[in-house]
């Protein structure tokens, strides 16, 4: 869960703005931080992608914060 707020921080977003960008609640997104809500898989990728990192990087799987190319 820290991974989750300091990349959050260190792209200058607040949770407002994680809010818009993912359409997960802000409250939800709070407890989402601070581990009192686990992440969905659909949580998890809507938040990857705000964040320009990886699910992987996000759920303390690897170190590397960039995201995989991606396949379209």
């Amino acid at each position: 869960m820290t991974r989750l707020r300091a990349l959050r921080q260190e792209r200058g977003y607040t949770q407002i703005k994680m809010q818009m960008l993912t359409g997960i609640d802000q409250s939800d997104y709070s407890k989402l931080e601070t581990g009192k809500r686990y992440y969905t898989y659909e949580q998890l990728r809507r938040i990857a992608l705000a964040l320009d990192t990886s699910m992987d990087y996000l759920a303390g799987l690897t170190d590397e914060k960039r995201p995989y190319p991606r396949s379209y």
